[in-house]
């Protein structure tokens, strides 16, 4: 199958999806071509069944903002015209679905006819999706999809309960490379983080306010007064200035390292003990999964999809947003040297329950699903031959 990706490029976990699901429909033998304003970050190996299409975004006097739902759209056109595509799949709503709406019924025009799958991977839906001055189409554009998958039953619903969707929406979760992240012997950098036995903890996100990472700083002062560790953070974003701030007043700054942004994170989770995802709101909590994955353990509050894939007293723990008592406690009980291995071993079968190996055939039977349903609802508009 031919198979056009949008997706945004960057590191957020919508994107990294898009890109891991594509280079894995390659590796199997479908065409895929990326379409978006830049290489996306994980796009990074050669292999005959993927392309990549930019989208060229003009610069002209009189937009105060460049048009990229109109570009994308247009560039969209072009692919599927050229290169004969089958099915779009576009990530993230806003604005993906819209423009692969206004690029079906362009290509109709041209006798061309080609269905559209979105899927919903989060803030799309409960942060942007809700805003009153983009709701309307966001609504219409999920509606107008051929397909609909959303990365957890949490996020189904919330979904349900705050946009008027007349259609099925398929939960596919979001999945794990376990050939990529697993546990790899890097001694010698926990010995240079942890010279003295520490437990090493890690965060990592990119620093946003919903993400509370002050949180963070905040568990680990508490989980320190009883097990001497050191803290990582991976990332960056709005809130690093402030977060390095607080640390400045409240840590030993030998013990916390701030190390940006790492496209090799798994080395990383490779040497930690314990994640701390203290967010707000999570429709998934990829990063959690790609901690167990490599052996880690999670602390994570009960919100979102969270609770589908955190496992409470089995591969970590559940606490309510800003308990930080509770986390701690629960963070200190894992990390106790009769706790740990168990707690290890936990995550770890809990994430093969993820393994792209796993995921990746139902993507492949809803893209056939909606392309044999739009070829029947086409044929079953077209004029009765006298």
């Amino acid at each position: 199958m031919k198979i056009g990706i949008v997706c945004y490029p960057t590191y957020g976990g919508s994107g990294v999806v898009a890109t891991e699901l594509g280079k894995a429909l390659a590796e199997k033998g479908h065409k895929v071509h990326f379409i978006t304003y830049s290489q996306p970050t994980r796009l990074d190996f050669f292999n005959e069944n993927l392309f990549y299409h930019e989208v060229d975004i003009k610069p002209y006097p009189l937009f105060q903002y460049p048009p990229y739902e109109i570009a994308l759209a247009s560039k969209m056109v072009d692919v599927v015209k050229h290169e004969n595509i089958d099915l779009l799949h576009v990530h993230y709503a806003v604005p993906h679905a819209s423009a692969a709406y206004m690029a079906r019924e362009i290509l109709k025009s041209s006798g061309i006819d080609v269905p559209f799958i979105t899927t919903l991977h989060g803030t799309d839906i409960t942060i942007v999706g809700k805003d009153a001055s983009l709701e309307p189409v966001v609504t219409f554009s999920i509606n107008q999809s051929d397909g609909i998958t959303a990365v957890s039953e949490d996020l189904k619903k919330d979904t349900y309960d705050h946009f008027n969707v007349t259609k099925e929406i398929r939960v596919i979760p979001n999945f794990i490379d376990l050939n990529r992240f697993k546990k790899q012997k890097k001694d010698h950098f926990k010995k240079a983080i942890c010279p003295n036995g520490e437990k090493l903890i890690v965060h990592t996100s990119n620093f946003r306010k919903v993400k509370r990472v002050d949180d963070v700083v905040k568990v680990f002062n508490k989980i320190r007064e009883t097990v001497p560790s050191k803290l990582l953070l991976v990332g960056d974003g709005p809130e690093r200035t402030r977060i390095e701030d607080l640390c400045r007043d409240s840590c030993n700054l030998n013990d916390v390292r701030f190390l940006g942004k790492l496209e090799a994170v798994e080395e990383v989770l490779s040497v930690s003990d314990l994640f701390i995802m203290p967010s707000e709101k999570e429709s998934f909590g990829l990063a959690a999964l790609e901690a167990m994955a490599c052996e880690v353990p999670v602390i994570s509050t009960n919100v979102g999809g969270l609770p589908e894939l955190n496992l409470d007293g089995v591969t970590g723990f559940l606490c309510d947003i800003g308990d930080i008592e509770c986390m701690a406690e629960k963070a200190i009980h894992i990390l106790d040297k009769d706790n740990l291995a168990t707690f290890k071993k936990a995550a770890l079968d809990r994430a093969k329950t993820f393994d792209l190996e796993s995921i990746l055939p139902m993507y492949e039977t809803f893209y056939t699903e909606t392309v044999e349903t739009f070829k029947v609802a086409l044929e079953a508009k077209q004029p009765i031959k006298q």
